[in-house]
């Protein structure tokens, strides 16, 4: 199997099944610096949109990997930075419309830039657009999100709004639960009445409430008990909001292919902290020979090991 540069996985996705991920920016390139991003600290803070990654070779990964008609639930923007930042995704989301009609496409947004109506504009055909609301309360927004100069949660409810009015597309806002700063009665029920204030019939098709599954930036951010998750759920209501669980999906048949393997593995670590178990459903692949590959990798020092609470998660080092 070719090893990709630009498309990694497919990932077993809590939230979107078996999706396959298309990274757009250089890695931790963003506009925010979140305490709990699973991609580590932000490496370039920014808000300037250009060609970060340049479309033509990602397109011919896409058009290589899709011509075999693997099986898919979703086409996934996301990776190790913002997507939208970069100011060609609206071809790559026309390329794989137009030529892979079948493909749903998904993007994942931290929503910093939906206020603007170029970046509306190339996001509005997905299938699925998924953005985060953290916080509503400036102090407790910059604590969580850390953006960079210029952005507000305001905005980014604004942003909301166009997007809700321009395109057909599902909308799911993420609500990353902190615990200590934004899982208080009064922070749910101020998201709660600025979501609800969208305008009636316009609001967000679902709620998702999320917790810490792999090592985030800071490490004191820990995982959200249930019985809060579930309070805070309660709280939201009349919203459709739901809580994120663990993977539900098919496993993906497992694969004779094992040429690359190791490229493949780092390839998809150095984007987020993964399992042995994580790798073998994202390739399809033994558990015991990802294990080799990981030790291996680690005697080396191209990764490291981090013992978490869902278990032991593998970190690149490069």
């Amino acid at each position: 199997m070719r090893s990709y540069k630009y498309l990694f996985g497919p990932v077993p996705s809590r939230r979107l099944g078996v999706s396959l991920g298309v990274d757009l920016v250089p890695f931790k390139t963003c506009t925010y610096n979140c305490i709990y991003c699973e991609c580590g600290p932000t490496k370039e803070y920014t808000a300037c949109r250009k060609e970060y990654i340049k479309i033509g070779p990602v397109l011919d990964e896409l058009d290589d990997y899709l011509s075999s008609k693997p099986e898919l639930d979703y086409i996934t923007f996301s990776g190790g930075g913002e997507p939208t930042l970069n100011s060609k995704i609206g071809k790559v989301i026309k390329f794989i419309k137009e030529k892979y009609p079948e493909y749903k496409t998904a993007l994942l947004t931290n929503g910093s830039l939906l206020y603007r109506e170029d970046v509306i504009e190339d996001i509005k055909d997905c299938d699925l657009i998924i953005p985060s609301v953290d916080a509503v309360s400036g102090n407790i927004f910059k604590k969580i999100n850390n953006p960079a100069k210029g952005f507000s949660a305001g905005r980014v409810i604004e942003g909301i709004k166009k997007l809700r009015l321009k395109s057909n597309a599902e909308i799911w806002i993420e609500v990353f639960i902190v615990p200590g700063l934004n899982d208080t009665k009064k922070e749910i029920g101020k998201i709660k009445k600025r979501l609800m204030a969208i305008s009636p019939g316009l609001f967000p098709d679902k709620i998702q409430l999320n917790s810490l599954d792999r090592p985030g930036t800071k490490e004191w951010v820990k995982r959200t008990p249930p019985a809060t998750m579930t309070r805070i759920k309660k709280e939201l209501s009349p919203l459709n909001a739901e809580i994120i669980g663990g993977y539900k999906g098919k496993k993906k048949k497992e694969s004779q292919e094992k040429s690359n393997l190791e490229k493949r593995i780092l390839g998809l670590i150095k984007r987020r902290p993964c399992t042995a178990q994580d790798i073998a459903d994202s390739f399809g692949a033994k558990k015991g020979e990802v294990s080799r590959n990981l030790r291996k990798l680690e005697n080396c020092g191209k990764i490291k090991k981090l013992h978490k609470e869902r278990g032991e998660f593998y970190k690149s080092n490069g």
